[in-house]
């Protein structure tokens, strides 16, 4: 079984999680700029093993594809193009970079810190990869 990743598709960069071998947690991975986004995949995915691939998608609470879906559907149809034997899925990536920032919060991370989007991004992206693999999980046991 291969590794998992997620993409938090942001219009400047994005950030990045990835599962350990057994798909058992997610770990935030790095920030790339989102113009070497493609670069970065081609080089990490066969490399690191990666068979499937979560995209944070924007919803909006009325579960309709909000504005930002304009930059990232393109995204998508590139990735598929590009990565056809990897399975893609998206996820809602609803109140994900609220939720990073409250974890990064609660562990104790300086202000200073907090204004760093970088990781924002990577934690909002194992927050969606960890939400995948605990819906999964649930919908196995089934």
């Amino acid at each position: 079984m291969g590794r998992a990743l997620a993409i938090d598709y942001g219009r400047k960069r994005c950030g990045l999680a990835v599962t350990d071998p057994l798909r058992i947690i997610a770990s935030p991975l790095v920030t790339v700029p989102s113009g070497e986004l493609e670069a970065f995949l081609r080089d990490y995915i066969p490399r690191e093993n990666v068979t499937e691939v979560v995209i944070g998608y924007p919803v909006t609470v009325n579960n309709l594809p909000s504005e930002s879906v304009k930059y990232i559907d393109p995204f998508i149809a590139r990735f598929r193009k590009l990565f056809p034997l990897v399975e893609l899925h998206l996820a809602d990536e609803r109140f994900t970079s609220q939720m990073a920032m409250r974890t990064m919060i609660d562990g104790g991370v300086k202000k200073s810190s907090r204004r760093d989007k970088s990781m924002v991004d990577r934690i909002s992206a194992s927050i969606i990869l960890q939400s995948w693999l605990t819906r999964r999980e649930l919908n196995s046991k089934r």
